[in-house]
């Protein structure tokens, strides 16, 4: 008896696709196709990234996605920056004290509510970003590099699709 060699991603979708229509008469095979890809290429990237750029640092991607927003959208106020970052408002207020205690992001009362506040990047947490965006960035082409210009627009232009026209059904999510 031999035994079968063990299936990789793509042989596992295509087994999921027979098996599905064949065994459960599943008829939106290229729907998990589809799902089960850009998943699966979401998960590849961020680990990259993560592993490569953040890591190193001492950041986690949430750390980082948080420090991102704060950048270029601060002073913000933690319930904006959790609708930007796709964290939980919980998850934001609990990361902002670890990266106020590393000295990169400082949280000031809100001149217009008091019972608020905003966060701000520190001089620090500015320098950081831009040296680690600089090496993100770098990365993130070298992602995108396979794909050309054309392709890059039309990527975005799917995803976008796919993410703004979720109103026919009851879509559950943070934002």
């Amino acid at each position: 008896m031999t035994d079968s060699p063990e299936p990789d991603f793509w042989s596992f979708i295509d087994t999921a696709n027979t098996t599905l229509a064949r065994d459960y008469g599943f008829a939106h095979q290229l729907s998990t196709e589809v799902l089960l890809t850009l998943n699966r290429a979401s998960n590849i990237v961020t680990y990259d990234l993560e592993a490569t750029v953040h890591r190193p640092r001492g950041w986690s991607w949430s750390s980082f996605r948080l420090l991102f927003v704060t950048w270029l959208a601060g002073p913000i106020e933690p319930r904006r920056a959790a609708e930007l970052t796709g964290m939980s408002r919980a998850a934001v207020s609990n990361l902002s004290k670890t990266l106020i205690a590393s000295g990169l992001l400082a949280s000031t009362p809100d001149e217009s509510d008091g019972r608020s506040v905003r966060l701000t990047l520190t001089e620090q947490g500015h320098t950081e970003m831009v040296e680690t965006f600089t090496e993100q960035n770098e990365r993130e082409h070298a992602w995108t590099s396979v794909l050309t210009e054309p392709e890059q627009r039309i990527l975005v232009m799917l995803l976008t699709k796919l993410i703004t026209n979720r109103s026919q059904f009851d879509v559950r999510g943070r934002n």
